[in-house]
């Protein structure tokens, strides 16, 4: 059964959050991407998850059923990593294994750097280093950056919409973040953008720029992320339009050392987290995680 709570931050912000799954199982925290509310989590993933696991899951700030900003001072994207501890602490977990996706993923890095004594370990997918890491030898190679077409299509991101039109954008979005490595269907990503409008309520363009307003000092952190001594597994996602390869080797190079940080692939996942990736995406994960308990026992 489900419990959700709000959790409130130092800056009042109201954040919904959530746990399911086995209450005796060690805990873990999914950390979605940016404009993205916990609804966007595939059911299938986080049932999956809980049948070891106490599952934990959150609506960031400007999305789904936490707080807005409107009328606000601008807040920073690192005060977002700072609402995991909150969430954590509304539920009395010490500490939980982190699983960050895209933008998820930046907070997860900023979370080993400011509060390793909460993580048992981390999990990042989709998503490359922060700013001014130090990737060896890698770091010859050309930054990689989002398509051409990704950033066509963002950049229309806050236009007006009528609410048809916005759910053929949305769904235009999502088949170009899908990638080419599966079949995009349709069917299941228009549920997924139902399931996320019953959860926040409104199927608007205003959510999806909220974070892209927000501000990015103390993200130029990447350099410290080679005192990391948490286990990290690194999903590289090969079909990945907005952080293509080599984001999942640079982030892999940055994180650690070999005996703490490791990668696995994904075949034909990109940006997204349709059925036809997650069977494989979760048998890493479980892996990791299961590597981490063990390790504790």
């Amino acid at each position: 059964m489900a419990t959700t709570r709000t959790a409130t931050t130092p800056d009042g912000y109201e954040l919904w959050a959530q746990e399911s799954g086995d209450p005796g199982g060690s805990p873990v925290l999914l950390v979605m991407g940016a404009a993205s509310s916990s609804a966007v989590w595939p059911p299938p993933l986080v049932e999956r998850l809980g049948r070891r696991h106490r599952v934990l899951v959150w609506d960031h700030r400007d999305t789904g059923r936490s707080g807005t900003s409107a009328g606000r001072e601008p807040y920073a994207l690192t005060d977002l990593a700072a609402d995991a501890v909150v969430v954590l602490d509304a539920f009395g977990v010490p500490a939980a294994h982190v699983v960050g996706m895209s933008m998820g993923g930046l907070l997860t890095q900023l979370l080993l750097l400011d509060h390793p004594e909460r993580l048992l370990s981390a999990t990042l997918f989709c998503t490359g280093p922060l700013p001014g890491a130090d990737v060896g030898d890698l770091g010859d190679e050309p930054a990689p950056t989002p398509s051409a077409a990704l950033l066509a299509l963002w950049a229309q991101l806050g236009d007006d919409r009528d609410e048809s039109a916005e759910m053929g954008f949305r769904l235009r979005h999502w088949q170009l973040l899908n990638g080419a490595g599966t079949p995009f269907d349709e069917a299941e990503f228009r549920a997924l953008e139902e399931r996320v409008v019953t959860h926040g309520g409104r199927l608007d363009a205003a959510s999806a720029t909220a974070h892209a307003r927000a501000t990015t000092e103390g993200l130029a952190r990447g350099a410290e992320l080679r005192g990391v001594t948490t286990p990290v597994l690194v999903v590289e996602a090969p079909e990945d339009p907005a952080y293509p390869p080599p984001s999942a080797r640079l982030l892999e190079a940055a994180v650690g050392t070999a005996a703490t940080t490791r990668r696995v692939v994904v075949p034909g996942m990109g940006h997204a987290l349709p059925l036809a990736v997650l069977g494989p995406l979760l048998d890493a994960v479980e892996a990791h995680l299961d590597a981490g308990d063990h390790a504790r026992a």
